[in-house]
């Protein structure tokens, strides 16, 4: 089916971001927007972002994943480290994640490497997560073949009835990662398709800003 998307155009005209409003430390303005994009009511999920990664094969594929904690460290989100994003970080841990919050007409494009965060901080998240995800965690090879919805439905029943009454343990292929960041890019959307494009840049212990071309 052939359907012409010409004429979707939208005028942004919500804010501007320039070099005398923009903080020094790339975080701290990761922060800044991040607390705005929480207030922003058609914002339901201010944390997902967009993981990308590059297989084996030197593929590249992007899925929305959920931050969970962000600090003057990185970014962390949690996964189960034996599917596709996980055997991808193995062989090559250089990551990009995206944020894009339209209410605000804002992106923000960060790179970086990705690295295990320790078995203990894992295991404290875990504990922490409602039983049902726990128990989602524990049943999903994630990114294996199964036959049917009703096959991972069945394992899941039966998994409910073998933890009944019992603490679930955190699976030992299942945990977080740490993005350490290397560039920051924020995006305000701008009249005209003239964006603003502020780029920060990781030098040794500083931040090299620039301004990009829309």
């Amino acid at each position: 089916m052939d359907k012409n998307l010409h004429n979707f155009r939208k005028s942004y005209e919500k804010g501007s971001l320039t070099e005398d409003t923009i903080l020094e430390d790339p975080m701290q303005q990761f922060g800044v927007w991040f607390v705005q994009a929480e207030k922003e009511h058609s914002i339901e999920e201010p944390n997902a972002m967009t993981l990308s990664t590059v297989d084996a094969q030197g593929i590249p594929r992007g899925r929305v994943v959920l931050l969970k904690e962000y600090s003057s460290k990185g970014f962390i989100f949690y996964t189960n480290y034996s599917s596709d994003k996980g055997q991808a970080i193995a062989k090559n841990n250089h990551v990009c994640v995206s944020f894009f919050w339209p209410g605000l007409e804002r992106q923000i494009i960060i790179t970086g490497t990705a690295v295990k965060i320790s078995e203990q901080q894992s295991s404290t998240y875990f504990n922490k997560r409602p039983r049902e995800s726990q128990l989602g965690a524990v049943v999903s090879d994630q990114s294996n073949i199964i036959e049917s919805r009703e096959a991972l439905e069945e394992k899941l029943q039966q998994l409910q009835k073998h933890f009944d009454n019992k603490t679930i343990v955190k699976p030992a292929n299942w945990g977080g990662y740490l993005i350490q960041p290397t560039s920051y890019e924020f995006w305000q959307g701008r009249s005209s398709r003239l964006h603003d494009r502020i780029k920060y840049t990781k030098n040794n212990t500083s931040w090299r800003i620039v301004r990009l071309q829309p």
